[in-house]
This record gives C-alpha cells, sequence and structure tokens, in this order.
C-alpha cells in the first residue's frame, strides 16, 4: 500500500499562483477563461505557473500584467490561502495572494470576460475545483476588515 506522500513524488508538482484583486468596496475580480482552454467558460483568479527562477510573488505581478494589463507591486501581494489537488500527470499547488493596490484598469486580455463580484457571489458561479476553497478565505479576509 502507497503512502500519501508517496503518491506526491510520483506526480511533478506544478506551482501556480493566482490574485485576488479586491476593490475598495469589496468586490473581488474574477475572469472567465476562454474557449480552447481546459475548463474553458470557467471563472476564475487571474493567475498562472510560476517559471523556473522565479518567485511566486513575481510570478503574480507577471501574470496579472499579462493577463489583465495592470501594473502590481510584488509588496503589494500579501497571501491568503493555498489549494492542492492532484491532476492527471501532475500535482497542483495554487497559492491564492490578495491584491488590494495596482495601476491601470483591469482588461480581459486572455479572457472571455471580467466581472466583480462580492465574496460571497463568487458561490454562484461555475469556477474550477481549485479555486473553489478560496471563496470561504475571502469572506473571511471580507469580514475582518
Amino acid at each position: 500500500m502507497a503512502k500519501p506522500a508517496d503518491a506526491l513524488l510520483a506526480k511533478p508538482l506544478m506551482l501556480v499562483v493566482a490574485a485576488a484583486l479586491i476593490a475598495r468596496d469589496g468586490r473581488v475580480l474574477v475572469q472567465r477563461r476562454p474557449a480552447g482552454k481546459a475548463l474553458a467558460g470557467l471563472w476564475e483568479f487571474p493567475g498562472g505557473k510560476v517559471e523556473p527562477g522565479e518567485t511566486p510573488e513575481a510570478a503574480t505581478a507577471r501574470e496579472l500584467a499579462e493577463e489583465l494589463g495592470i501594473q502590481v507591486a510584488e509588496d503589494d501581494l500579501t497571501p491568503l490561502t493555498f489549494a492542492s489537488a492532484p491532476l492527471v500527470n501532475r500535482h497542483l499547488l495554487l497559492l491564492l495572494y490578495v491584491c488590494r493596490n495596482w495601476a491601470g484598469v483591469p482588461a480581459p486580455l486572455d479572457a472571455t470576460a471580467l466581472a466583480w463580484h462580492a465574496p460571497g457571489a463568487l458561490r454562484d458561479l461555475a469556477m474550477p475545483p481549485a479555486d473553489q476553497p478560496f471563496i470561504a478565505a475571502l469572506e473571511r479576509e471580507a469580514r475582518s476588515r
């Protein structure tokens, strides 16, 4: 019988970052995945894979520039929570950062749409399984403010 740690070692780790951009009114930005990508049509937090030699914070800032056309200082990214999930050929470790300060206006450069929602309203959206646990953490974050 394989131990859980052995199962993780059998699959390469895929490190992915995402950001919950939170507006002054407390709403959170999500984007809809485009056709032709895995999980097309689902709503997600913007972000992507961490490249070799890149810190998670640098990857998050880079991904937000690429996907939304905004500039974010790494110091404006606050770690909130993470998700860990097995995939077919690898294991996903998804880090979620909160960002309340950015320069520019978010645009859907790598998505079909953007939407701002109160944290609790995110429960009504079709989201990837790894993103769904982030909703409770964002609700707690909103209550603590």
